[in-house]
């Protein structure tokens, strides 16, 4: 039995050498397999090495694809084409396109299927091996695994598919390419994927009731995720339409503005008070003071009228400060406004206002492009194209107390002088496309007591007043009137609003002195161009129709 002296001391593994420092056979053994074991991998890796430096030597595609090379300068610029062009290419034309990467997948080692999209426009790109340019394998491959959302500049030759190739816009034609070469490359993992974009969206309002799959088993993108990654989902065909429909309503107003030599204003955003009441105006710091943002260009229109500018138009944004989180209404839109000096009555401006909203939807319905991108939001959102309008050259008008009745002829109770409801409107708005096939109407003589200050009451009735509304799809677009332009009368009108208003007071003071000096007869209206986008095309939402939606929940991106 060993003494406590030898327990206490200290032991020596097998593997360590003995008393003169030596490694032990196992240690030995151990180190000359780590050794063999690093030799076979840098034996491996210089495999790799010659072998890649091998296939790079043999790639005769080299040269046309990989990174795009730096621009040089160079007597003959390039000659590009855009993907909307191509519908109309001829067989073995050779064109250059920059787009993205819709999709791209490997067939084999000699052939890869690109899908190449620009804005609403998609083409197949075939790349195989072989051919004029001796394309390469490796060239085959690499273009195959280009992530999505990439941009790429393309050269190639069009060709005619043996079948239409039904899965891209351009159905009749694809690209034979000759040289890919990356512009910008895509991050691997997206938040959200255009193509899953692409489908339409959940219509309900509450983000927890939402699939995360449709019927199919297919990914569903809500509005919220949607509007969280506005780059990704704006890139979709539809909303690439929604958006030039957008511009063509704002081009088909300056049209016709242009067309009745309208003098184009662009009034200030910021005030130094709340001039419409105070109610629903955002309050900004300005400097050492309070301003705030203005919710129309109203007060500005009238008085550009009383600087003698016999009719005045702009279009830009609109501030409400409502707390409203509905389908139609935001904290920021865009107003298409105009003001006009009356000659005979204010039927004049309510007509002009008519035949401008006939103009704009009689244009979106006839023009070919625009025919074309209201096809491509009907294939996601169904009804985009069957908005009705009157055959002839006048718009539906009813009074305001011919639109009660109709109300309540179909049941529905409606006040002689109270406003419309959302829900009256809605219902309003179905009765009269049942009964004059129309989706475009305009109501005129509204309650005095449902309308601002400034309106002029009707001569003939205190109770009524010389204003309109326009409605689409049974919903506002326009609020309009015939201007109080006399001073004297509209000071009387503010002290007696509801609260009163200080005609005098610093925040009216310019406004209602433009009328001590004299101004002539005029009135005009404010047109939302999100929702006459939105109610021409039957968006469920006003989001869908805005860039960038900006509502009480929402102010970013």
């Amino acid at each position: 039995m060993a003494s406590s002296a030898e327990q206490d001391l200290p032991t020596r593994s097998k593997e360590e050498g003995g008393e003169s420092g030596a490694p032990s056979k196992n240690a030995l053994k151990k180190a000359q397999k780590e050794k063999e074991k690093a030799e076979k991998a840098a034996k491996r890796q210089e495999q790799e090495r010659q072998q890649k430096e091998q296939a790079e030597a043999n790639d005769t595609s080299k040269h046309l694809y990989g990174p795009l090379p730096l621009p040089s300068e160079s007597p003959t610029k390039q000659q590009f084409s855009e993907l909307a062009e191509l519908y109309d290419a001829k067989e073995d034309q050779e064109v250059t396109v920059d787009a993205r990467i819709h999709n791209a997948r490997v067939q084999s080692a000699k052939l890869a299927f690109l899908v190449l999209r620009e804005e609403a426009h998609t083409i197949q790109a075939v790349i195989a091996e072989g051919g004029t340019n001796k394309i390469s394998r490796q060239m085959v491959k690499w273009c195959g695994g280009i992530n999505s959302e990439s941009i790429v500049r393309a050269t190639g030759l069009v060709k005619q598919p043996k079948e239409p190739v039904t899965s891209t816009s351009i159905s009749n034609f694809e690209l034979h390419v000759e040289k890919l070469y990356m512009i910008s490359e895509a991050a691997q993992m997206l938040p959200v994927q255009v193509k899953d974009c692409m489908r339409a969206p959940p219509m309900s309002d509450e983000a927890k009731d939402e699939p995360e799959t449709d019927s199919q088993g297919l990914p569903v993108v809500s509005l919220n995720a949607r509007l969280n990654n506005r780059v990704l989902d704006g890139r979709t065909a539809a909303n690439q339409a929604i958006f030039q429909l957008q511009s063509g309503i704002s081009n088909l107003f300056m049209e016709f503005m242009n067309q009745h030599r309208f003098t184009w204003i662009n009034s200030s955003r910021l005030a130094g008070a709340a001039t419409e009441g105070g109610a629903g105006v955002f309050e900004i710091k300005y400097f050492d003071t309070k301003a705030y943002l203005t919710q129309s260009p109203q007060f500005f229109k009238q008085m550009a009228i009383a600087m003698d500018m016999k009719r005045v138009c702009e279009i830009g944004p609109v501030f409400r400060a409502e707390n409203s989180n509905t389908h139609r209404h935001l904290t920021e839109f865009t107003g298409l406004d105009f003001e006009m000096v009356i000659k005979n009555d204010y039927h004049e401006v309510l007509a002009f206002g008519e035949k401008l909203m006939l103009y704009i939807i009689r244009n979106l319905q006839q023009r070919a492009e625009f025919q074309r991108l209201t096809k491509v939001v009907d294939g996601v959102f169904p009804g985009a194209g069957d908005f009705q309008i009157p055959s002839g050259d006048e718009a539906l008008r009813l009074k305001f107390a011919e639109a009660i009745k109709l109300l309540n002829e179909n049941g529905i109770e409606a006040g002689e002088y109270d406003d419309l409801s959302t829900a009256q409107e809605k219902a309003l708005g179905r009765v009269i496309r049942e009964k004059y096939q129309t989706d475009f109407y305009t109501i005129d003589k509204f309650p005095s007591a449902v309308r601002p200050f400034y309106t002029m009451p009707d001569a003939s009735n205190p109770k009524l007043s010389n204003s309109y509304d326009f409605f689409m799809r049974g919903q506002e677009i326009m609020s309009g009137a015939q201007r109080i332009h006399d001073y004297n009368q509209l000071c009387e009108r503010m002290r007696k609003n509801d609260p009163p208003l200080d005609p005098l007071s610093e925040g009216f003071r310019h406004y209602t002195d433009a009328f001590k000096y004299g101004c002539a007869p005029h009135g005009g209206g404010g047109l939302g161009l999100n929702r006459i986008l939105q109610f021409y095309l039957g968006l469920p939402d006003i989001r869908f129709a805005t860039l960038f939606p900006r509502d009480p929940g929402r102010l970013a991106p």
